[in-house]
């Protein structure tokens, strides 16, 4: 093609620094070994909410009975909650740092 575009049998993809062929990225052991992660991250994921619903209607039930905030019930919840934000960085490619147990430690309940 004379315009400069790319003709419809070129099967490049733009990305980063430099262009590779699907047929690579198709084959490349990185690439799938991501995937399996990301699938591995989802499964986890659903256990955090679960546990993290239960903190949050345990912590609720505190407040509700005793009046005050539980400390303890307060930094899981927060721990919990910079877990679940590992993992999401990890899947939406924002970070190449596997969460726990696939790579870093369990996060701390510090805000």
């Amino acid at each position: 093609m004379s315009n400069g575009n790319p003709s419809a049998d070129d099967q490049t993809v733009s990305g980063g620094d430099a262009e590779r062929p699907i047929e690579d990225n198709l084959k490349s052991r990185a690439t799938w070994m991501r995937a399996l992660y990301m699938l591995i991250c989802c499964a986890l994921i659903a256990v955090a909410s679960t546990v993290g619903s239960f903190v949050v209607v345990f912590g609720f039930l505190w407040v509700l009975f005793t009046g005050s905030v539980n400390e303890g019930v307060r930094q899981v919840g927060q721990s919990i909650a910079s877990y679940i934000y590992e993992i999401v960085r990890f899947l939406t490619f924002n970070t190449d740092d596997k969460p726990f147990p696939l790579g870093n430690e369990w996060p701390s309940g510090k805000a």
